[in-house]
């Protein structure tokens, strides 16, 4: 019995020791403690995780890397492939244009510096033909394009300045955008005008993620990808303006585009002038007749184009024209202008209705039958073009009398003048047989010059 007394007040004295009250509150402690871990273990997956973070930058010592510089401050370049000796450090990739020793790589040496800080970096297969391509668009508005045929070590280097970016960027200030419990990192430019917003139930950045985006929102970067929305645009703008534009008919009433002289109809221009012959055409001749007919070559030398162009914008401005000024003073500058403004008709010399007939004519065999054919379709062209074909070939008969001086003859003229004065208006194949008798015609009516026009 004293052993059971004593049981039992070891009973009574170990009871209150642990009353049930205190065990249900140890346990709904133990619970909310569970239910707070739980919480906090579900709020990691909405915020940046320390071990979610890019890794530290990746320094390269140096490897040859093909680049090319499409653009630079936003303004677009001619795409040049350069094998480049490429360096990446914390915050800079710096291009050589050989090979560095470590010690040599001096500021003074490097060709380009590309700044990482701010930058955006994407693979590309739209910019280039070549395989294993990546595009660096600086915060300035400058791409690169980085490519080398092993795709391991694209993938090497890629990887190691994306870390550098994202790296620099956070130190200086920004902060690497990127999906929650996610290894995939946002493109810089998905805040930007234009790429889309964010659904209505997501919730507002903190202060430093409206930073990061308030940076590259205001920098003066040129993203690609904005390229595709940028062309849909111009083409839209440029359709509406092609088909709301004024015809040439208005423009010249309303005086914005005058009447040319090169290009022009040549009834047309004579009608305007009051003359059946070109004003330009009888200064040319004039200006050959007195200091021409005696050059070596005359018609058959080509002029300086530059010069050539120079004087057809005067005569099309309608700009007072002194062909004895000593800017004019190379004679073939004179012919080639002349012989332009024959090959710009819109219409040439010898109409293309004409065309047929005068090829029929030459090939009849009987001379004094081809001179009254010939003759004949010269008397039915209309009245510009037959007094301008007589003042030519009156002034090439010239050129021809002195061709033991200037080396030209009936041939070489024909050759020159034959495609100038007259072609088919579809050659349908027959380019070659319409040369030939192109130059038979010129030929044939320069030596007959004196029947033909009753010179």
């Amino acid at each position: 019995m004293a052993g059971t007394r004593i049981t039992n007040k070891q009973l009574t004295v170990i009871q209150p020791l642990q009353p049930p009250a205190a065990t249900d509150t140890v346990q709904k402690r133990v619970k909310s403690s569970q239910n707070t871990t739980d919480r906090l273990s579900q709020s990691k997956s909405m915020v940046l995780q320390d071990a979610d973070l890019p890794q530290k930058p990746v320094q390269l010592k140096g490897e040859h890397l093909n680049v090319a510089k499409i653009s630079e401050g936003g303004k677009k370049q001619k795409k040049n492939w350069t094998q480049m000796w490429s360096v990446l450090t914390s915050d800079q990739l710096l291009l050589y244009k050989e090979k560095q020793a470590e010690s040599s790589q001096k500021t003074g040496s490097k060709t380009d510096v590309v700044a990482l800080c701010g930058a955006v970096i994407m693979w590309t297969s739209e910019k280039s033909s070549k395989k294993n391509v990546f595009q660096i668009t600086t915060n300035t508005g400058s791409e690169y394009l980085l490519q080398t045929d092993s795709y391991s070590t694209a993938v090497q280097w890629f990887d190691a300045i994306r870390r550098s970016v994202d790296a620099s960027t956070r130190a200086d200030g920004g902060f690497p955008l990127r999906r929650s419990n996610s290894s995939d990192y946002l493109p810089r430019h998905s805040s930007l005008p234009g790429h889309g917003s964010a659904p209505s139930s997501s919730k507002q950045p903190n202060a430093a993620h409206r930073r990061s985006i308030n940076m590259f929102g205001s920098s003066k970067l040129k993203h690609s990808t904005s390229d595709s929305a940028d062309k849909n645009g111009v083409k839209s703008r440029l359709k509406k303006f092609i088909i709301r534009r004024p015809s040439m008919k208005t423009l010249q009433e309303k005086g914005l585009i005058k009447d040319r002289v090169f290009g022009c109809q040549l009834s047309t221009l004579c009608q305007r002038e009051g003359n059946s012959v070109p004003r330009f055409v009888q200064i040319c001749v004039d200006a050959v007749d007195k200091r021409g007919l005696e050059v070596d070559g005359i018609y058959r030398v080509s002029g300086n184009l530059a010069v050539i162009q120079k004087l057809r914008f005067m005569v099309d401005q309608e700009e007072h024209l002194d062909l004895d000024h000593s800017q004019w003073e190379d004679i073939h500058v004179v012919t080639g202008a002349l012989k332009m403004f024959f090959r710009e008709l819109p219409e040439p010399l010898f109409p293309f209705r004409f065309f047929q007939p005068f090829v029929d004519a030459i090939k009849i065999k009987e001379s004094k039958q081809k001179v009254q054919a010939v003759k004949k379709l010269i008397l039915e062209l209309p009245k510009p073009n037959k007094d301008t074909m007589k003042l030519l070939f009156s002034h090439l008969h010239r050129v021809l009398a002195f061709s033991r001086k200037n080396l030209m003859s009936t041939q070489g003229i024909g050759i020159v003048f034959g495609p100038t004065l007259m072609w088919a208006e579809q050659d349908a194949g027959n380019m070659a047989v319409n040369m030939v008798y192109q130059n038979q015609i010129i030929e044939f009516i320069l030596t007959e010059s004196q029947e033909i026009f009753n010179l």
